[in-house]
């Protein structure tokens, strides 16, 4: 993949948690900032976001979470790596407990945002996390 090609996100939801005003609002970021997002609705199962990143060509997957969904992410990790898509950069952003996040780290989670977080932050991160997968993925 060319480096002057737009970064390629998906924007998602996993488990049973259907808050989503913050995914759409950084989903809107994401796309202002020149990005392609693809966005789906609430309530994606794992199968279906590995599905869905393999087809899209996708370089960074953003988790919104609000209640403990979070705890399902090792699970897509660990689904990414089986499916050969080890170069896809994840993030979550939302609702974290801090005494979780470092085993969202440690299960591969590239960064996680917590609320405050703040538009050029988001941009930023996207943005360098889909050149490192594109230098990984070569």
């Amino acid at each position: 993949m060319r480096s002057d090609t737009p970064a390629r996100v998906l924007v998602t939801k996993v488990g049973l948690d259907g808050h989503d005003r913050g995914s759409r609002i950084v989903s809107a970021y994401l796309r202002d900032a020149g990005m392609e997002v693809i966005y789906t609705s609430p309530w994606q199962q794992i199968p279906a976001v590995v599905n869905l990143a393999l087809q899209e060509d996708v370089e960074v997957i953003g988790i919104s979470s609000l209640a403990t969904d979070h705890l399902l992410l090792p699970k897509l990790m660990d689904a990414l790596r089986e499916a050969g898509l080890h170069h896809i950069r994840v993030v979550v952003g939302g609702i974290i407990p801090d005494e979780d996040e470092r085993m969202l780290l440690d299960a591969g989670i590239s960064r996680v945002f917590h609320p405050g977080a703040t538009r050029e932050d988001i941009i930023d991160a996207f943005a360098t996390l889909a050149q490192e997968a594109r230098t990984t993925a070569e």
